[in-house]
């Protein structure tokens, strides 16, 4: 869909009127407490903090339609008429807000009856731990994650984890870490109704996605609310809020317009890569860096598709080990729609309630 189109459609409407932990690491907690309460895990031999750094499905589904943010995002950003505040420098601010609106033009995947939404997740995550001397050394993890959706979603969802291998060590000490890391992790299978994985509910994480806010500003105002309290700073918990909502692979396209829209009004945002790229798919990174602990957190996109490739933090100064300028998480998604999913697998997978290490 051309801007022209867009604007002829928008005209058919009638609107109506500080801790110290990064934020990779406050999620992997916040992530750890929801798996040990459900028993998804066995606690790591020798490890300082023990997380098998797996993100639960962070699934939510929208029936809006792309209309109703089209007055309000294109009204706003191509006609002028909003009064849209600018946090995000300029060349940010730019990137985002043409995203948003090529987004607008893009086709949500239909999945049919007995058809299934794919989200694939290619991920790294920082391993960290102790080694003889109690110094901490890590290592890079690299994970795949299969999770299929079905068209009905009360029916079986199918979420199917790789066991993790190591991508990137560090010296001597890192490399012995990660072989002795590595026996520890296996193949799982799961499957379960309407996506009660461990129990739990897909929605218990992201919410639904009918109730945010399209206008760009009010969204932002609602992330605030819902991030309180978080991360180091009220604007760098916010962009960690967008980046883990985007990453979920679900995102309606009209969500998706506004959360980059809204990420375009967070002070601090700017373009920290003209070119970066997340498994093989090379983009833009607009990012914003905490000053406590001297750590980015990135989104990546196409701006001229709309495409979200993933999202990435760095960390900007060595620590744990890792070099400055690692990648300690990053994240890569997509989504294709598929016919069939794989056969077996159990609510709990290898952690049946009650399973102790």
């Amino acid at each position: 869909m051309t801007e022209p189109d867009i604007l002829m459609q928008v005209r058919a409407l009638n609107p109506a009127p500080a801790n110290e932990l990064t934020p990779a690491e406050q999620r992997r907690m916040t992530q750890l407490a929801v798996e040990l309460s459900q028993a998804s895990v066995r606690p790591l031999r020798g490890v300082t903090s023990p997380v098998r750094r797996r993100r639960a499905p962070l699934i939510a589904f929208s029936v809006l339609g792309a209309g109703a943010l089209a007055v309000t995002l294109v009204a706003t950003n191509v006609l002028g008429l909003g009064a849209w505040s600018g946090g995000a420098d300029a060349a940010a601010a730019d990137v985002l807000n043409s995203a948003a609106i090529a987004t607008l033009g893009v086709t949500d995947p239909v999945v049919g009856p007995g058809q299934y939404l794919l989200i694939q997740t290619d991920a790294v995550y920082a391993s960290h731990g102790a080694d003889g001397n109690g110094e901490i050394t890590s290592y890079l993890d690299g994970y795949r994650d299969e999770l299929y959706v079905p068209a009905d979603q009360d029916d079986d969802w199918v979420w199917m984890r790789y066991a993790h291998t190591p991508v990137q060590t560090f010296g001597p000490a890192s490399e012995a870490f990660a072989a002795e890391m590595q026996p520890l992790y296996e193949d799982e299978l799961l499957r379960a109704p309407a996506g009660t994985f461990y129990g739990g509910s897909p929605k218990e994480i992201s919410g639904d996605y009918d109730s945010l806010p399209r206008d760009p500003s009010q969204l932002l105002q609602t992330i605030y609310a819902k991030t309180d309290g978080q991360g180091q700073s009220r604007d760098g918990a916010a962009l960690v809020w967008i980046a883990d909502v985007l990453r979920s692979g679900t995102v309606p396209a009209d969500l998706r317009a506004a959360l980059y829209q809204a990420a375009a009004e967070i002070p601090g945002v700017t373009i920290t890569e003209q070119q970066a790229t997340l498994d093989g798919t090379t983009g833009i990174a607009i990012g914003r860096v905490e000053t406590v602990t001297n750590a980015r957190q990135d989104i990546i996109i196409d701006p001229k598709t709309g495409q979200f490739i993933g999202e990435r933090e760095i960390s900007l100064d060595a620590q744990n080990g890792l070099p400055a300028g690692t990648a300690s998480s990053s994240t890569a998604v997509t989504t294709t729609v598929v016919d069939a999913a794989p056969e077996g697998g159990t609510q709990y997978g290898n952690h049946p309630p009650g399973d102790k290490p």
